[in-house]
């Protein structure tokens, strides 16, 4: 993996719907616009992932500075089981909190 000079924070998350029945990992540069997008989805009903299972409730993230290292996370984890990822989301985040609050 070659690495572009520069530093930025990039994050891989993961959200959930409020019954925390469905679980979408993505990768963005800035989580907080990201997050918002998300819900707008919903709202005007865009044909989105999002949207049709409801998903914009924040309950893991992870910050990197290189977005090859974050997109090779984002890969590893939606290659993964959904055990697996909730036993990730449990090590920062044991009672499944939604944690949008952080990025308002």
């Amino acid at each position: 993996m070659q690495f572009q000079e520069g530093y930025h924070t990039y994050y891989i998350y993961i959200i959930t719907n409020k019954a925390k029945t469905v679980l979408y990992t993505g990768v963005t540069n800035h989580l907080r616009i990201r997050l918002e997008q998300h819900k707008s989805n919903i709202v005007t009903k865009n044909k989105t992932f999002a949207s049709t299972y409801n998903v914009h409730l924040l309950i893991y993230y992870e910050k990197f500075t290189w977005i090859q290292e974050a997109i090779a996370r984002e890969k590893e984890i939606k290659g993964w089981r959904r055990e697996k990822k909730m036993d990730l989301i449990k090590t920062i985040n044991p009672d499944l909190d939604f944690l949008n609050y952080l990025f308002e």
